[in-house]
């Protein structure tokens, strides 16, 4: 699910705990992705305040809280890290972070908080939400399964990354320019996961805020900038950003809504308007026609082996549907012409 909608979606919950409406909510995606930064922004944007709980740093008597003993019986001091409406406020987002990577006995003592909004003899205020969240097993993290009694007191909404969403946040953050150009034109950089266990830097949501920072810091030093960048997206992606930097620029934007593109005149700028057009095909929406119309033309302006090449993807995205296109038969009549073959 999107970030925005997500955000709507956890908005509505903090307004349905009003109400009496309100159910928790598990929040699930990979390492990188801004689940946390999400929630908190929600909670800003709502103005209400927020206490975030590392579950796995957490023992089970941190929750429980710790036995004393009062009148000739054993009482539970009641943690202070909970939410209380008197320091806290009657309203405000009890953020269960990394649930899933807690300790069996942490994840136990957490049913009853999440379930009846109770631990012992602590209730949790009527104002205050609950969210949860924590990385999918496949995710290589330190990760337990989540029990299905505890699952089942959850609803469950998996956060996906999606450029446009990355890009709204990097500026009203005010993300360096190159950076967020770069991104709109390599959407597909935004996350990779790494294939291999032992790969610490790998880009993500979050290294690219990194990546922005050390833009920042070692912009004045060559030196420095390739290693910083390297140690926040890994090698890859921060070499692509460096080579990307140095190519002649364009918005490829502005090139697919010309009648007739005008593509760079040197080679490598050529090269680096073809990386991006097929990266756009191959994330194409079969039923948009005019996009892919936009991207025929494009093909049309490439010498031929290249604009081959974005062809043979939207081939593969449109099928027999490109035939139909107008855009296809102009293509084919420029690429006969470049190939001195008489239309």
């Amino acid at each position: 699910m999107r970030a925005v909608t997500v955000a709507r979606l956890l908005g509505r919950e903090i307004e349905a705990v009003l109400s009496g409406e309100h159910t928790p909510l598990m929040l699930w995606g990979p390492p990188g992705v801004g689940k946390s930064a999400l929630v908190a922004q929600v909670a800003r944007d709502a103005g209400l305040p927020m206490i975030d709980l590392r579950l796995s740093q957490l023992e089970a008597s941190d929750l429980r809280g710790m036995p004393y003993q009062k009148d000739g019986r054993v009482e539970w001091a009641i943690p202070a890290m909970l939410p209380d409406a008197v320091r806290h406020g009657p309203r405000g987002v009890l953020f269960l972070d990394e649930i899933n990577a807690a300790l069996p006995q942490v994840a136990a003592a957490a049913y009853q908080l999440i379930l009846d909004r109770r631990l012992g003899d602590y209730r949790l205020p009527e104002g205050w939400v609950i969210i949860a969240a924590g990385n999918r097993l496949g995710d290589r993290g330190v990760t337990y399964a989540m029990p299905a009694p505890l699952a089942n007191r959850f609803t469950h909404v998996e956060l996906a990354p999606v450029i446009d969403d990355w890009l709204a946040w990097a500026e009203k953050s005010a993300v360096d320019e190159r950076l967020r150009r770069f991104l709109q034109q390599r959407p597909d950089l935004l996350f990779v996961f790494p294939e291999q266990a032992n790969t610490h830097a790998f880009p993500s949501p979050r290294s690219w805020a990194f990546a922005d920072r050390a833009l920042r810091k070692f912009a004045d030093d060559a030196d420095l900038l390739e290693p910083a960048l390297i140690a926040c997206v890994g090698e890859v992606a921060a070499l692509l950003f460096i080579a990307w930097m140095e190519r002649p620029q364009f918005d490829i934007d502005t090139l697919l809504a010309q009648a007739e593109p005008m593509l760079p005149d040197d080679a490598d700028g050529r090269w680096a308007v073809l990386d991006a057009a097929l990266v756009r095909a191959r994330q194409l929406d079969a039923a948009d026609k005019e996009a892919a119309s936009r991207l025929l033309r494009l093909a049309a302006r490439f010498e031929p082996e290249l604009g081959e090449r974005l062809v043979r993807v939207l081939r593969e995205r449109l099928g027999e549907g490109l035939y139909a296109l107008d855009a296809f038969d102009d293509w084919a009549v420029a690429c006969s012409r470049d190939h001195g073959v008489s239309a």
